[in-house]
């Protein structure tokens, strides 16, 4: 779970979040959930895998403003060969949902081809329970 202040330059002009920075708050949260299960980005590129966006569902529920506190709360839905597919939660500091998003991950070779990830790291990404 990654916790994160909401600054000025995240929020729009009514200091409200711009929609687009909740896909930069899943990125992150997504690296630091990679990480804890022992893989990191620049490793991974090091063993020729690279993980590219290929679906993004974002779902807008209440709004996150400046100064606020929020959580985000990753886990993993589905993995196969090539793809997994993370759920993010984000909640402000009284606890109230404010974001949910979907984002399917694809790993590809440097030539930007389809490529397995490997037992290891599918087996480290194994879904979790809930």
């Amino acid at each position: 779970m990654l916790t994160k202040t909401i600054f000025y330059h995240d929020t729009d002009c009514g200091g409200v979040v711009y929609y687009g920075n909740y896909l930069k708050f899943f990125e992150e949260a997504r690296t630091l959930y990679m990480q804890e299960r022992g893989y990191s980005v620049p490793d991974l590129m090091k063993r020729g895998l690279y993980f590219v966006v290929a679906r993004q569902e974002t779902e807008y529920k209440y709004p996150v403003r400046y100064a606020d506190v929020i959580t985000i709360d990753t886990q993993i839905a589905e993995v196969s060969d090539i793809k997994i597919v993370f759920e993010n939660t984000i909640k402000n500091q009284d606890g109230r949902l404010c974001t949910k998003g979907k984002t399917t991950l694809v790993c590809v070779n440097a030539q930007g081809m389809p490529s397995p990830m490997g037992a290891s790291v599918k087996q480290a990404m194994a879904p979790t329970p809930r």
